[in-house]
């Protein structure tokens, strides 16, 4: 996939993006806002292994942010099965020099469209820690609505914390 918006392409991953996803990867300031699987440092090896994950994998979920075709971000969705199956769980990060320039907003608002058009989705919802307000902004501005604060759900960095949940419903 490749989708040129406003302020970045969205495409999909590929093997010489390795470098740079280190590049803007490896850094606390990044990593301290998403799961521990996303770890910190993050190294060559890190990135080898999330290259082979979603390189070539169908259905395609993940894409690359890609600036001045670097990629300098990701973001995908994580479809779920049983009962949830009509359901998925969207999240995405930036590398820090690119924080405020609508980046996150304007690929959430494509790919939760895209995720929306080509699977049997009613549900897209996200997770984000208590103290990322900016994350929960962005949210918001891509039509996401706070559904509800999840007490002491998630220890990050050595802090038990609440997450607040977002979601987008597709009547």
């Amino acid at each position: 996939m490749k989708l040129e918006l406003e302020t970045c392409t969205l495409r999909s991953w590929e093997w010489r993006d390795r470098d740079a996803i280190v590049r803007h990867a490896n850094n606390p300031n990044v990593s301290i806002n998403l799961r521990d699987r996303f770890p910190h440092p993050y190294t060559v090896h890190d990135a080898r292994r999330w290259l082979d994950s979603v390189v070539g994998r169908e259905p395609e979920t993940n894409f690359a942010i890609a600036v001045a075709g670097e990629a300098v971000g990701g973001i995908g969705f994580t479809l779920q099965y049983d009962v949830e199956r009509r359901g998925a769980e969207i999240g995405y990060w930036l590398g820090e020099q690119f924080w405020g320039r609508g980046i996150a907003t304007d690929v959430l608002i494509a790919v939760s469209a895209h995720a929306f058009a080509n699977h049997d989705l009613c549900r897209l919802y996200a997770y984000v820690f208590d103290w990322n307000q900016a994350s929960a902004r962005v949210l918001e501005k891509a039509g996401y609505v706070f559904e509800g604060r999840l007490r002491k759900s998630v220890t990050k960095d050595g802090k038990t914390i609440d997450s607040l949940l977002y979601a987008m419903i597709r009547e």
